[in-house]
């Protein structure tokens, strides 16, 4: 006990000695600066350009008030519906979506201006686009990263024929539509071949990490036909992007300068493949010996992406193929794959993501679409994109031996639109191709066709899981 009573008696003494010690160091500080001060009153300074004391203006600090508040709500809005669409089996990214479309004029603009203004003031939508587009930079590296290129080298004649057919039927099909809707909700300024190229495109776009992730859900991922749909999927990506590469070469470029974009865009895909994926796959063999550091791989990741990114937007292309391009000459099993998406994921699903979804929302104005005439319209659109999609594809894999309930599983999930649709519909809205009522047709065309594929694929292997789904491989 008194052994106790010393080790806390000096215990105290030294936190004393500390505190007075403490003290006098401040003291001192604030003396020698007033020296300082003393001294330097009697100097003077040569005469200046005379802005001392003109702060930066109020407005930069309101935008940047209001850039913050909205990202926050973005990010709660998106993660909360997303939540709710889960329980419902639904994607999560369908929910996130919704709440996109939610936040704008669709929802809160119309319920709640003053909130909306507040929130999302039209002062914040220059810098929500510039979030926005590189989030989608970012996350088409990403599918970039994450598709497996065996599965379109290696695809059965199931896979070619139904892939082939969910890209030529809803192309052909929109392009058909387009004869109807362009005098209708287009101007002269627009080409009708840039309209109806566009068209098809729209149409013809499947969202393949959302068909992953349903598959995955479903335990399907592992089976015959789900191996067949991410490998019809995985060809109707390359395929539809190497197309719409196309459609927006064509849009950007004066007449004359059309064969100098797909010039330049064919030689930089021939430079990325001979030249950037030797050198990709040995920098991931050393990442993955531990040659490498995980930092470094991802500064050299990065600043590859963002050149291509930059190439193909100075060609005349959008900016995301050439991330894409990059993402896709990654082994997408290697460890640099892995470390890449570890790193990326999360931060471009939480914030980027959601802000793209937000950014797309406050150009959507649903109530554009009114009257019956535009609903049938809208209706009709969404009947020729399933038509095209679902149609084309169980049909195709039908002709080629599959059984009708697996043909039509295969074509449902083909009908699978999601983020992807949401990229090709804002392109074409910059670009000026989409007028804003059929912009909001279209997205909720992606809406519906999305939505639609949880239930109907459930309704189609629920009497038959072992059929759909079959032995694992």
């Amino acid at each position: 006990m008194r052994l106790r009573r010393q080790e806390t008696r000096l215990s105290m003494m030294i936190k004393a000695r500390t505190t007075l010690v403490y003290a006098a160091m401040i003291g001192a500080a604030v003396g020698v600066f007033f020296w300082i001060r003393s001294a330097g009153d009697t100097l003077l300074a040569p005469a200046g350009p005379g802005t001392f004391g003109q702060h930066a203006p109020r407005e930069s600090g309101v935008v940047l008030t209001h850039v913050l508040l909205a990202l926050v709500v973005i990010i709660l809005c998106a993660r909360g519906l997303g939540s709710v669409f889960r329980r419902f089996n639904q994607p999560p990214v369908v929910g996130e979506m919704i709440a996109g479309i939610l936040l704008g004029p669709s929802l809160l603009g119309r319920v709640a201006p003053g909130v909306s203004a507040y929130i999302l003031p039209t002062s914040v939508a220059p810098y929500l686009s510039v979030i926005a587009n590189v989030g989608v930079i970012l996350y088409m590296f990403l599918v970039g990263v994450e598709l497996d290129t065996n599965l379109v080298r290696g695809r059965t004649h199931a896979s070619v024929a139904t892939s082939h057919a969910s890209i030529i039927s809803p192309f052909l099909l929109g392009s058909t539509l387009a004869l109807w809707l362009y005098p209708v909700f287009s101007t002269r300024e627009v080409p009708f071949v840039v309209f109806a190229l566009f068209m098809g495109v729209a149409m013809s776009v499947t969202a393949f990490p959302v068909l992953a992730r349903i598959l995955t859900d479903r335990r399907m991922h592992t089976s015959p036909m789900g191996a067949v749909a991410l490998a019809c999927a995985a060809v109707d990506d390359v395929t539809a992007w190497c197309l719409f590469a196309l459609v927006v070469s064509v849009a950007r470029a004066h007449p004359g300068d059309v064969l100098v974009t797909l010039g330049l865009t064919a030689g930089f895909i021939f430079a990325i493949f001979v030249f950037v994926r030797p050198a990709a796959v040995w920098f991931a063999r050393r990442h993955d010996e531990r040659r490498v550091t995980g930092q470094s791989s991802i500064v050299v990741a990065c600043a590859a992406l963002l050149l291509a990114a930059l190439a193909t937007q100075r060609i005349g292309i959008h900016a995301l193929f050439g991330a894409f391009l990059v993402g896709a000459i990654i082994p997408h099993d290697s460890v640099l794959a892995r470390d890449i998406k570890q790193k990326f994921e999360d931060l471009v699903v939480v914030l980027f993501l959601p802000t793209f979804f937000a950014f797309t929302g406050l150009r959507t104005q649903i109530g554009l679409v009114h009257g019956l005439r535009d609903w049938l319209i809208c209706f009709l659109i969404v009947a020729v994109a399933s038509l095209g999609k679902f149609g084309g594809g169980a049909i195709a894999a039908w002709l080629t031996g599959l059984g009708w309930r697996q043909a039509a599983s295969l074509g449902i999930l083909m009908n699978t639109r999601g983020l992807m649709e949401l990229i090709v519909l804002n392109v074409g809205m910059d670009l000026g191709v989409l007028s804003p009522t059929l912009f909001a047709m279209l997205i909720i065309m992606a809406i519906v066709t999305t939505l639609a594929t949880t239930p109907v694929l459930h309704a189609l292997t629920r009497t038959g899981e072992e059929v759909a789904v079959g032995p694992t491989i």
